[in-house]
């Protein structure tokens, strides 16, 4: 047991790319005392798994797992958003996606799957073939599998690589293995499989001071930039993991059309 935390916690420095001896000097600890935790010589305390986590920058659900792997309890709750301790934080993050009508509004897992929405939000759904749409409706194989949004999406290429980046940032950050798989599930897409091969000409392309989420709606392109919003010191899993994109009009003839 004391070896497998061991094993996650250099294979966390490793990938931070943080030696042992900085690591210990920054949380105040010999470094051969890291050594040993690292070994499985010593199983670290509680408090030395906090401290570790905090300076790897490693996500509650993994200081849960390290916890347990060192035969402690875990710290951190990971509440259902149906709970009724989550009733206050539910309709909070509810009325933010209703008061941003008519524009969509989404509230997304670690994953990116889709756990609240606005009227907005599920009218664009509703474009998309019942495969996609879920449940779980996840975002980036709604937006990257060649029957979602991808046919009509406007510089695929660019919003595509945007989204690529986002998820391969994701697996470097928590090295979740649902992750994992899902990147390895929509770059087998056919629309995306062959973009390294695009993306020298993509880069040369300006897409201005925002990358767009564009579509073809009718004789009309929709064109909107988003911004991500996440809780502030979060102590539950699942609102940890919580992001709210709020998508806004990119021009005047997207704002008109959903002003309509």
């Amino acid at each position: 047991m004391t070896a497998d935390v061991g094993t996650m916690l250099r294979q966390w420095r490793s990938q931070r790319s943080m030696s042992q001896l900085d690591l210990a000097y920054e949380v105040g600890v010999s470094p051969k005392h890291l050594s040993f935790v690292e070994t499985g010589k010593s199983i670290p305390s509680p408090n030395l798994i906090e401290a570790l986590s905090v300076r790897l920058d490693i996500p509650l659900r993994e200081r849960n797992a390290l916890l347990l792997a060192a035969g402690h309890a875990p710290r951190y709750s990971e509440q259902s958003l149906d709970a009724a301790s989550m009733d206050r934080v539910r309709t909070s993050v509810q009325r933010v996606l209703d008061a941003h009508n008519p524009f969509p509004g989404l509230a997304l897992d670690r994953a990116w799957n889709v756990v609240l929405a606005n009227e907005s939000a599920r009218s664009l759904a509703a474009m998309l073939p019942p495969h996609l749409t879920g449940p779980p409706f996840n975002l980036f194989r709604a937006s990257l599998h060649p029957d979602g949004f991808a046919k009509i999406t406007v510089d695929f290429d660019i919003w595509a690589s945007y989204l690529l980046t986002t998820l391969r940032r994701l697996v470097s950050i928590t090295g979740d293995p649902r992750l994992v798989d899902l990147e390895r599930e929509v770059t087998g897409y056919p629309t995306v499989d062959d973009l390294e091969r695009r993306s020298p000409r993509t880069a040369e392309r300006d897409p201005g001071l925002l990358v767009p989420f564009a579509i073809r709606s009718g004789e009309n392109v929709l064109s909107f930039f988003t911004t991500l919003t996440t809780f502030g010191s979060p102590r539950d899993i699942t609102l940890e993991e919580m992001t709210i994109e709020l998508f806004y009009p990119a021009d005047d003839t997207t704002e008109r059309a959903f002003a309509r």
